[in-house]
């Protein structure tokens, strides 16, 4: 059991690596982040790829949290 954890926690590693590449890059200069901005880019809704992207990333976060936990307690006994 414990290696099927371990080898469940390795492969949802590998899959945030690549959905946090896979996100589309957001393009600002530098001036335009210290005036202030980036602050307003943000409140922005995201749509189609991006929004399903960010949904991806966040369920593999879960995930990773949960097998890490699991790990840990199963480690302690």
């Amino acid at each position: 059991m414990y290696n099927l954890v371990m080898t469940l926690l390795i492969i949802v590693s590998i899959l945030i690596v690549i959905a946090t590449m896979m996100q589309p890059q957001k393009q600002q200069d530098a001036l335009n982040a210290l005036s202030g901005g980036a602050v307003f880019s943000g409140q922005t809704k995201k749509r189609g790829f991006e929004a399903f992207m960010e949904k991806v990333t966040s369920v593999l976060l879960v995930f990773f949290f949960v097998f890490a936990i699991i790990l840990a307690y199963m480690s302690s006994k």
